[in-house]
C-alpha cells in the first residue's frame, strides 16, 4: 500500500517537474491527498459549463467553485473562488464569472477548468501545513484559521515527520488551544482527526524532499472529523545541498583529541608582546598545560624558552591540535601542512573569512580540511579553554575554576562576557569554546562531546544560527536525558517569512520555528545572556525535583506575593496545602502570620521559626521544592539566616533527602555575602530579586520534564 501511494505521488511530481512547474493544481493536490489519506471534500474538474452543472447536481446542495490554473497560485486574489453556488443557473453564471476573472487577472494564464467541490459544513477553521526551513528542513505547522492565525500568528511547529502523539501535542501548544475543546456552548472538535491530518502531511513531506511547502487551509474541524477545504503543494526550485555528516564515533574521536590533547602546536607563535601568537603561547604555558607545546615560526629558533620549528611538519611525534595565530591569507598553505602532518584538529583564531565577505577563502580552507580529514574550529574565534586539562588556547587570560559547566559562544564579544561572568561568580567550568564562523565544528559536535564528558554537568550555548538544525536536535535529544542543555538563540527576526509561497510559509518566521523545535528537543531556551549564564551556573547546584509541589516560605508578605507571581510565570505549581500540613506549619507561625501557600512567618520571627518551617518543608514528602523569601531584620540577620538554611539543607542531604531550594534575599548589602554563602552550599540564592531564583527553579523543572524525570511535556 505504501509503495503504491509512493509510486502514484512520484509519477505525478515527475510530470509536474517535466512541465517546468513548481505549483500543483487543485486536482493534482487531490491526487496527493487521496494517496496519503488526507481528508478532502468530494470534487471534480469541470472543463466546460455543462460538466460543472452535472457535477454540482451529483454532489447535491451548494458547492464551492474554484479556478484551476497552473499559473494562478492565489485563487482568491484572482476572483477565482465562489462559495455556496446552488442550482444550474447559478452554476453556469459562476463558471463564466470565475473564468472571466481569471483572464482579467492574468491574460496569459493557462486555464484547465473549474473545480466543483462539496461545500463543507460550518466548523472551526484550522490550518495545517509544512514548510522547508533553512535550518531544520521539513517542518510541520498547525494553528487556528481565520483572524487568529493572520493577526496573532498563533501557530506551532515540529520537525517532520511527527508521531500521532506529537501531532496531538501540537493542538495544546497554541495559545488558543481551549477553543478546540469547545467554548461558549460550541462543541469540541475531533482532536484525533486534526492530529491525523497533521501526521499525514508530515509524512508526505518527509517522503518527498522536493515538496517545499504544503498548505491545508482551511481545514474545517467538527465533532465528526476534520476535512481540508483546500490543499496547495509547492515544489522546491533546486535540491538542498547535503552537508557533510560525521558519525558519532568519528565526532567523539576527534573531539577527544581536541579537548584532551597531549600535544599542541602554535602556528604563528611569537616572542613579541601584543601579538596573538605570543598571547596564545603565554596562556598555554601560564595556564599550566602539562602536555607538549610546540611553537611554529619560520623566523625564530626559540620562543618563550621553547624550540621553534620552521614548519609544523618538522615537529616531532604526533600533534593533536594546531592553533593558528597567523593572518587569514596564510592559513590555507599552513593548513595543507597540518593535513600532511595528520593533525586531526585546527583551531583558527584569525578573522578575515566569511564574516568579512571572503567566502571563497573560507571555502578553500574547508575543502583542504576535508581532503586531509582535519576538523576546523572557527575561524574568527578567541580560541578555547579545556579547564580540566589546564588548557588555555586563547588570546584571553587563563581560567582555573574547574567545574561542571561547559559554555560555548558564536561571538567573541559574548565569549568575553562569559569569561567575566565566570570569574565574578566563581563558576566552575569544564570548557569555554568559541565557534565563530562555524566553518566545520559546530554546536552538534560540541553537544555530542559534552554529553559524554564526565566533567560536564550542564551545557550552555550562545548561538546566532544553526548550520544543521536536525543534527543539533539529534545531539540534544541524546544529551538532555543525561544533563541540561541551555540555549541563548540570538536574533528574533522573521526573515524566513519574506519569500514564502504559501500561508504556512508566511507564518514560519525564524524565531517561531526555533522556539518550538528547541522545546521539542528538550532544550531550555534562555531569554537573555544573563539568564543563560545564571541557568548554567545554577542547574548543576540544584537537585532534580521529584514532583510538582512548590511551597514558598517567606518572612515578608510582599515578597511572598511576588514569588507567587514568579512561580506562575515560570509554569510551576504552587502546592495546595492539605489541612494536616497547614496545621503543622501554624504551630511555628505567630497568630498574625499566615499559613497556606505562601507560608508567611512574618519578619519579626527569630531564626528558630525559619529553621522549623524549612525543616518541615524538607521533611514532608508531599513537598517537592522550596522557595524561601528572606527579609533582613535585626532578629534574624542575613548570615544567621544563610548559615541555618545551609546547615538544615546539608543535614537532610546526609539523610538522603534532596529537594531543590532557592532563595530570594531582601535587605541591605549584607544579603550579598549571605547569598554567596548559600550558593556555595547548594541553595541557589539571589539578593534584590524575586524573579531570578524562581526562573532558575523553572529551568530545572523544564529540564526534569524533558529528561523524563517528571510527568508531562517539556
Amino acid at each position: 500500500m505504501a509503495e503504491d501511494r509512493h509510486l502514484r505521488v512520484r509519477t505525478l511530481l515527475d510530470s509536474v517537474r517535466a512541465e517546468g512547474r513548481a505549483a500543483l493544481t487543485a486536482p493534482e493536490g487531490k491526487v496527493i491527498a487521496d494517496a496519503y489519506g488526507i481528508a478532502v471534500p468530494g470534487e471534480e474538474l469541470a472543463t466546460d459549463v455543462e460538466e460543472a452543472v452535472a457535477y454540482a447536481a451529483r454532489f447535491g446542495g451548494p458547492v464551492v467553485m474554484k479556478i484551476v490554473s497552473p499559473d494562478i497560485l492565489h485563487k482568491t486574489d484572482a476572483g477565482g473562488v465562489i462559495v455556496g453556488v446552488e442550482g444550474a443557473a447559478d452554476v453556469r453564471a459562476a463558471f463564466h464569472e470565475i473564468v472571466d476573472n481569471a483572464r482579467a487577472y492574468n491574460a496569459r494564464a493557462r486555464i484547465a477548468g473549474v473545480q466543483v467541490q462539496e461545500l463543507l459544513p460550518k466548523g472551526q477553521e484550522v490550518i495545517v501545513g509544512a514548510v522547508t526551513d533553512p535550518t531544520f528542513g521539513k517542518v510541520v505547522a498547525f494553528g487556528l484559521g481565520g483572524v487568529l492565525v493572520e493577526v496573532l500568528k498563533d501557530v506551532t511547529f515540529r520537525l517532520a515527520p511527527v508521531t500521532a502523539d506529537e501531532a496531538l501535542s501540537m493542538l495544546d501548544s497554541i495559545r488558543s488551544a481551549e477553543i478546540l475543546r469547545g467554548v461558549r456552548g460550541a462543541p469540541a472538535v475531533d482532536r484525533w482527526a486534526i492530529a491525523e491530518q497533521i501526521r499525514r502531511v508530515s509524512q508526505l513531506v518527509a517522503d518527498f524532499p522536493e515538496i517545499a511547502e504544503v498548505d491545508l487551509n482551511p481545514v474545517i474541524a467538527t465533532p465528526e472529523g476534520a476535512v481540508a477545504a483546500d490543499i496547495r503543494v509547492i515544489l522546491s526550485e533546486a535540491p538542498a545541498k547535503e552537508r557533510r555528516r560525521y558519525t558519532r564515533d568519528e565526532i567523539l574521536t576527534s573531539m577527544r583529541r581536541l579537548m584532551e590533547p597531549r600535544s599542541v602546536a602554535v602556528i604563528g607563535a611569537s616572542n613579541e608582546q601584543g601579538k596573538i601568537g605570543n598571547s596564545v603561547m603565554r596562556n598555554l604555558i601560564d595556564g599550566g598545560f602539562a602536555g607538549e607545546i610546540h611553537p611554529v615560526n619560520p623566523r625564530a629558533d626559540d620562543i618563550l624558552g621553547r624550540k621553534a620549528y620552521k614548519s609544523v611538519t618538522d615537529v616531532p611525534g604526533e600533534v593533536d591540535v594546531a592553533v593558528f595565530a597567523i593572518p587569514a591569507k596564510f592559513v590555507a598553505s599552513a593548513l595543507e601542512e597540518v593535513g600532511r602532518k595528520k593533525i586531526p584538529n585546527a583551531v583558527l583564531i584569525p578573522s578575515g573569512f566569511a564574516e568579512t565577505g571572503e567566502h571563497e577563502l573560507q571555502d578553500e580552507i574547508v575543502a583542504i580540511a576535508e581532503r586531509h580529514g582535519v576538523r576546523l574550529l572557527g575561524p574568527n574565534i578567541y580560541g578555547y579553554y579545556s579547564t580540566w586539562q589546564d588548557l588555555c588556547a586563547t588570546f584571553c587570560t587563563p581560567y582555573d575554576v574547574k567545574g561542571g559547566v561547559a559554555l560555548t559562544s558564536q561571538s567573541g564579544g559574548i565569549g568575553m562576557a562569559i569569561l567575566g561572568f565566570a570569574r565574578t561568580t566563581k563558576t566552575g567550568v569544564s570548557a569555554i569554546v568559541g565557534l565563530g564562523n562555524k566553518s566545520d565544528l559546530d554546536e552538534d559536535d560540541l553537544l555530542t562531546w559534552f554529553g559524554e564528558d564526565p566533567h560536564t554537568e550542564c551545557i550552555a550555548m550562545h548561538l546566532e544560527d544553526l548550520k544543521d538544525g536536525r543534527a543539533f536536535v539529534e545531539a540534544a535529544r541524546a544529551t538532555v536525558p543525561k544533563k541540561p542543555v541551555v540555549v541563548l538563540k540570538a536574533g528574533r527576526t522573521a526573515a524566513g517569512a519574506k519569500a514564502a509561497g504559501s500561508h504556512t510559509g508566511a507564518l514560519a518566521g525564524d524565531d517561531a520555528v526555533y522556539d518550538d523545535i528547541l522545546r521539542q528537543a528538550g532544550v531550555i531556551r534562555a531569554p537573555g545572556l544573563n539568564e543563560m549564564l545564571e541557568y548554567a551556573r545554577a542547574l548543576p547546584v540544584l537537585p532534580a525535583p521529584q514532583g510538582d509541589n512548590v511551597v514558598i516560605i517567606t518572612g515578608a508578605g510582599g515578597s511572598g506575593v511576588l514569588l507567587s507571581d514568579a512561580v506562575t510565570d515560570n509554569g510551576l505549581s504552587l502546592m495546595e496545602i492539605p489541612p494536616d500540613l497547614d496545621e503543622a506549619f501554624r504551630k511555628f507561625i505567630p497568630p498574625f502570620g499566615a499559613a497556606g501557600n505562601p507560608v508567611d512567618i512574618t519578619g519579626g520571627e527569630p531564626p528558630s521559626t525559619y529553621e522549623a518551617t524549612i525543616r518541615l518543608g524538607l521533611e514532608d514528602p508531599r513537598i517537592h521544592a522550596l522557595v524561601l523569601g528572606y527579609w533582613h531584620t535585626i532578629v534574624t540577620p542575613p548570615m544567621v539566616f544563610a548559615e541555618l538554611t545551609a546547615r538544615v539543607v546539608a543535614e537532610f542531604r546526609e539523610r538522603g533527602i534532596e529537594k531543590p531550594v532557592v532563595a530570594s534575599l531582601a535587605g541591605d548589602v549584607e544579603v550579598e555575602e549571605a547569598c554567596q554563602y548559600l550558593y556555595e552550599r547548594g541553595v541557589v540564592a539571589y539578593p534584590y530579586t524575586t524573579e531570578k531564583p524562581v526562573a532558575v527553579l523553572g529551568a530545572k523543572y523544564r529540564w526534569a520534564r524533558a529528561a523524563g524525570l517528571l510527568g508531562g511535556g517539556s
